[in-house]
């Protein structure tokens, strides 16, 4: 490009490249950027003499080139494909007419901070140090697959906005993050996309706005995260896909708002997480989906719990707050796999794990009664039975009380009634607690039982003991080796 073509503008950002020095046509500090369609040609730049700086400007002895434009309006379409850049490109404060194309470009750093674009294609850009597109504003979609981007890369406060388009509003799928992706305050109106992409620190999405009804607002499967990912006081409508992902730190959802009813609002199945928090936060509106996830920490409380969970397979080693068992089961009752065995174990072993043996025991409790509900009917009959006479063995001290109560009616009617003798000058003496044990105690005898033959109503008496008694050892039996086999 000739310098005689450029305007009075352009060849004052063609002289400061050279120099490295910056260039500014902004009018005010709180200019907005928005209004720069109305921008004159006092401030407007071609994208043509854009390109042609950062592929081919001038350079001066002893200086740093460097491209530091802000508040122009730049017409036409950047178009640096595959192109190389070693000079830092700064363009904040700027209009772009046209969406820029950066696809498969390498650039030393790359600062659109507070710019407004019609939206970005770039692609497998490579960026050597940081990507800054803060207070960015984007009325299309922005293709960011692919990219590798060294340092951080920065969306603080970006507003991205592609509600009715095919593809999502910001594309970061299979994206090289070598830092931070740093996005607090990031609102989307569309899909967000970071499926299979790669973070080296950690994800801030604290107080973003994400706004996808009924469809992906974040997609982030199989997404690798080596430090946390954060959506403290996140709003998000539409649903947040984490299966497979893998996250080193932790899942901060606490005082997050988290918005799908009649689906999943959170899908983070088959993930592995270092610590998930759900806390502090309204109660969900949609499903939680955590099947065959595994995390070290747990940090779930009960307020936070939607309508209905999946948790098959779910894997935590602790589980918090600590809670009581009664406060904790209503979440297991909602699971939509129905009865699912596994939960129960898992809550009662992290009260195991504290020491809690009440609460392990009525956890236990519930999940025998839950599955009550799937046996057929002589099931059901014999599970009542279980329950109203030791609670599956879990409540020992209640075969006492029925012991005790059928000892008692024993030992009161054979008292007034004494069975006759059936060989009159062997029999020992008649004692009626005694013959009342011998019918309850399958295993002991006192020698009443076999000596004494009842008649009429204490014959039928007696086989209603007999029956009582094996239904009580059995039953305690099996609660003491199920006892046995926890410890």
């Amino acid at each position: 490009m000739e310098i005689d073509d450029l305007t009075p503008a352009e060849l004052r950002v063609w002289r400061a490249f050279a120099r490295g020095e910056p260039v500014t046509f902004r009018a005010a500090d709180d200019e907005d950027s928005a209004l720069g369609a109305d921008w004159g040609p006092e401030r407007t730049v071609r994208a043509s003499v854009v390109r042609a700086l950062l592929l081919n400007g001038p350079h001066e002895d002893g200086e740093i080139p460097a491209l530091k434009l802000a508040g122009a309006r730049i017409t036409g379409v950047l178009g640096l494909q595959y192109g190389t850049c070693d000079q830092a490109v700064r363009l904040s404060h700027c209009y772009f007419e046209d969406v820029p194309l950066l696809y498969g470009a390498r650039l030393r750093q790359l600062n659109l901070s507070d710019s407004v674009l019609p939206g970005l294609t770039a692609a497998t850009l490579k960026v050597e140090g940081v990507l800054r597109m803060t207070d960015c504003r984007f009325s299309g979609p922005v293709r960011l697959g692919g990219a590798q981007i060294t340092g951080a890369l920065f969306l603080d406060r970006a507003a991205f906005g592609a509600p009715d388009a095919e593809e999502p509003a910001l594309q970061l799928n299979h994206m090289s993050i070598g830092d931070d992706l740093w996005a607090p305050g990031l609102r989307a109106e569309g899909e967000v996309r970071l499926t299979a992409a790669s973070v080296a620190g950690s994800v801030n999405l604290k107080e973003a706005r994400l706004a996808h009804p009924g469809r992906p607002a974040l997609d982030a499967e199989t997404l690798t995260v080596e430090g946390d990912v954060l959506l403290r006081h996140a709003r998000v409508r539409g649903w947040i896909g984490l299966r497979g992902a893998r996250i080193t730190g932790r899942l901060d959802l606490s005082y997050a708002d988290l918005d799908n009813p009649g689906d999943a609002a959170l899908r983070a199945s088959s993930c592995t997480i270092g610590e998930l928090w759900l806390r502090r936060g309204t109660p969900m509106r949609g499903a939680l989906n955590l099947r065959r996830t595994t995390t070290e920490v747990l940090f779930l409380e009960p307020e936070v719990v939607p309508d209905e969970v999946l948790l098959n397979n779910l894997v935590y080693t602790t589980l918090t707050p600590q809670e009581p068992a009664e406060r904790r089961l209503p979440m297991l009752e909602r699971d939509g796999d129905g009865y699912v065995p596994h939960a129960y174990e898992q809550l009662t072993a992290s009260y195991l794990r504290i020491g809690d043996d009440r609460a392990a025991r009525i956890v236990q409790l519930a999940k025998q009664r839950r599955h009550r509900g799937t046996l057929p009917w002589y099931g059901r009959l014999w599970g009542h039975v279980q329950d109203a006479t030791v609670g599956y063995g879990f409540r020992p001290l209640r075969a006492c009380g029925w012991l005790l109560s059928l000892l008692a009616v024993g030992s009161l009617a054979y008292a007034l009634h004494h069975p006759r003798p059936l060989k009159a000058a062997e029999a020992p003496d008649f004692n009626p607690v005694f013959y009342t044990l011998d019918l309850l105690l399958p295993v002991i005898s006192f020698g009443q039982e076999g000596a004494f033959a009842p008649d009429g109503w204490y014959q039928t008496l007696s086989y209603a003991l007999v029956i009582a008694g094996w239904i009580l050892a059995t039953t305690v039996f099996a609660g003491v080796t199920r006892t046995v086999s926890r410890q």
